[in-house]
Parts: structure tokens; sequence; C-alpha cells
């Protein structure tokens, strides 16, 4: 699991993150929702060691991310970026076997490459394996930068806005796979926008607003019509259908 206490981030003269203290539980799909700037990317950022807290820390398991080397760390959590960060002209089979590296010093076995085919296969992607990304969709793309986290994270998996660019399919896809990799044991994070898509899929959710903690927990606590209410200054409707629950503003 992941425990974030008292997070403060700042970045340049401002302050993003105020005091927050939260869990992304081992075993569990964590979804953080909010509205535009409330600091969900900056958490999840804090989180996977991206941008250091002027204030507080961050565990993984009980041990704090700053006693972890690089590369251990690297092995045990991936972190899946709004941007992708990858500028080179790669294909898509040699992108994500990147997210090997960390097990392999850069020289991928057979583990390795069965792994790459897997993630491939699971994201519907072996059939564009030798396509070169500047070739692609955009929800192509966001597929493989997926694909690449998930063969890096042994532990956690931190997926920041995972279905941009995605149709139905897809989406509802790469959220299949998301609790497939939770159930396996790993704390898995979840930026998402779609609340009727957080509803269905996750476990556990933490609410930000202005850069503090609104709520954390189970589903059917935060995501209610009055807590949603509040969170985004607007009427928010929460209806169930065949047990489902559908989240929609009015």
């Amino acid at each position: 699991m992941i425990d974030l206490t008292d997070i403060h981030v700042t970045l340049g003269p401002s302050p993003i993150l105020h005091g927050i203290t939260a869990r992304f539980p081992a075993g569990k799909v964590t979804a953080l929702v909010g509205p535009n700037g409330a600091g969900k990317s900056t958490l999840l950022a804090a989180a996977g060691r991206l941008v250091r807290p002027s204030r507080g820390e961050v565990r993984l398991h009980g041990r704090p991310l700053a006693a972890y080397k690089p590369e251990d760390l690297a092995r045990r959590m991936a972190v899946l970026r709004q941007d992708g960060g990858i500028t080179a002209r790669l294909n898509v089979r040699d992108l994500v076997t990147f997210g090997r590296y960390p097990h392999c010093r850069g020289r991928p076995g057979p583990a390795d490459r069965a792994a790459v085919d897997r993630a491939l296969r699971r994201l519907d992607l072996a059939g564009f394996a030798e396509r070169f990304l500047d070739t692609l969709s955009g929800g192509q793309r966001q597929r493989a930068l997926i694909a690449m986290a998930l063969v890096q994270a042994e532990e956690a998996l931190l997926l920041d806005e995972p279905l941009n660019n995605l149709d139905l399919a897809h989406a509802r896809r790469v959220m299949a796979v998301a609790r497939e990799e939770a159930a396996t044991g790993k704390a898995v994070a979840v930026v998402l926008h779609d609340l009727t898509i957080a509803a269905a899929y996750a476990d556990h959710v933490i609410a930000l607003k202005d850069g503090r903690l609104h709520a954390e927990g189970p589903v059917a606590d935060v995501l209610s019509a009055a807590g949603l209410g509040a969170l985004y200054e607007t009427e928010v409707e929460v209806a169930h259908i065949d047990g489902r629950r559908i989240i929609l503003p009015i």
C-alpha cells in the first residue's frame, strides 16, 4: 500500500497541495476524483516520487520512498503521466519493453519478452507491435503507454487519466486490467473524470478540492449525490440501474 501523510506540494510560487493524508490500499483500485485543478495529478506524482513534497511523507508498504534506491523503486512502482513523457521515435514493442528495463538492466530475456507480449495482448495491441508511435491514433498510443507501465510495476500502478483518447470498449478494457492488477495485490490508483466509471471499477475513492482532501472512503460513501454536489458545486443525480451506479450532472 501507499500511505501519504500531511503532503504539501508547492510548484514555483503556488501551493498546490495542502496537508493531504490518504492511502492507496494494496489489492484495491483507488479512484482520484475532483474538479479540474484540484491537485489529483500532483498527488499522484508525489506518490510516485515524480515531485518532491515540501512537507510530509510518502511510504510504500511502510517504508519511506526516500529509503528506496531509484532502481528498486522503479521495479516496484510505475507511473503513467498525462503527457506520456515519450518523444523518441519507437515502435510499440520497443516502448513497452522499456518498462522491463529496471528488471533486466537493459538486457531483456525470455521472461521479459513474455511479459511484453502478454501486456500487448491485454491492451489489444498485438497487431500494432511493430508500428511506430507516430503512426498510431491517440488512443492506441495511450494503450501502449499503459502497457509499458503494466510490465514495470510489481507493487503499485499509478495511472493519471489513463482513459484519455480511449473509445468505450478500450476504456472498459483498461479498467478491467486495472482491477485484474489490483487482484494480484498491487495498489492501483487512477485519476478519473468519469464518475460512473469510477463507481463501476473502483473500490476506494479519494476526492480532492482546491488542493485539499474533501473525502476518502468506499464508493457508496464518497460518490453520493450530496457529497458530489458539494465537491463539484453543482447538482448531481445518482441513479441505480441493474445494481450499477450512474452519475450525472443535472
